[in-house]
């Protein structure tokens, strides 16, 4: 029977056993007590509900190396500042070359500009100084005609014929018809995106170099007069050679000029003449 222990005493202590009890056993011979285990309960069921998920870690995967682009060039030098970028980036001979390059650009336009206003302006002392300069410059590439905006614009068209005079196989010479050489150029440059500068300036600037040099006898004024007959007399041959008639067998040519007023439109009451006028030129020898 378990009673209580009364307040005040002490529990009274056990020997489990004594040297009398194992025969007179030495001290050294002595065995340790075995300690008390536990008895093992019965397994508790753990709690119903829903089972707990726990988070799956992956493994860390390192990153896969690429190839190096052997088209990309070497890696960039952090320790290299960045190149500069435009003309600042190139190494000092060639950022030399460049702004020589540019200065040569900026002047060659500053004075293309400075010699067209001499030619547009009116005359003055600077534009009669340097006339000779100006002109070489500007002619016939840059030339600036005001005619369309003049109070009394070009009304009328003028077209530039030649006929040829060729030796016959038997010797005798024989003219041929007339061939508009105006028409030519105007059938080359209809409809044309790009148009030959030839073709629409060539023949027109030379008949006004030979009328502007020339009497109204035909004979030339000085030798500029001279010049331009030559210079006409070489466009009409280099024509009829476009045309297929041989060189050699040409023994005199002829031009003339065919001029006609241009209409006036339905709306208009001004009466104008369009009949055709005809400046020959006399026969010039090959």
């Amino acid at each position: 029977m378990v009673g209580r222990r009364p307040v005040g005493c002490q529990p009274l202590r056990s020997t489990l056993w004594t040297p009398d009890d194992r025969g007179g056993m030495d001290s050294n011979e002595r065995e340790p007590a075995e300690a008390a285990v536990p008895q093992a309960g019965p397994p508790v069921d753990p709690p119903a509900g829903p089972p707990v998920r726990r988070p799956v870690v992956a493994a860390a995967v390192p990153p896969a190396r690429t190839p190096p682009d052997p088209q990309a060039g070497p890696p960039a030098d952090p320790a290299k500042p960045p190149r500069a970028p435009g003309i600042a980036g190139l190494s000092t001979p060639y950022r030399v070359v460049t702004a020589l390059a540019l200065a040569a650009v900026g002047l060659a336009a500053c004075g293309h500009l400075a010699l067209v206003f001499l030619h547009v302006a009116p005359s003055n002392t600077v534009s009669k100084q340097h006339a000779r300069t100006v002109d070489d410059w500007i002619y016939p590439e840059f030339e600036q005609n005001w005619k369309l905006f003049a109070p009394n614009p070009l009304q009328q068209n003028i077209a530039v014929e030649v006929r040829a005079e060729v030796r016959t196989p038997g010797g005798e010479p024989v003219a041929g018809g007339w061939r508009d050489l105006s028409a030519q150029d105007g059938a080359a440059i209809r409809h044309s995106l790009l148009p030959s500068h030839t073709r629409q300036n060539e023949l027109r600037r030379a008949w006004d170099f030979f009328t502007g040099s020339h009497g109204e006898d035909n004979k030339p004024i000085g030798e500029r007069g001279e010049l331009s007959e030559q210079y006409l007399r070489r466009i009409a041959l280099n024509r009829l050679a476009e045309d297929g008639t041989a060189r050699e067998e040409i023994v005199r040519i002829q031009l003339r000029s065919a001029t006609r007023a241009v209409a006036a439109p339905p709306w208009s009451d001004e009466k104008t003449d369009t009949q055709t006028y005809y400046r020959e030129l006399p026969w010039w020898t090959v």
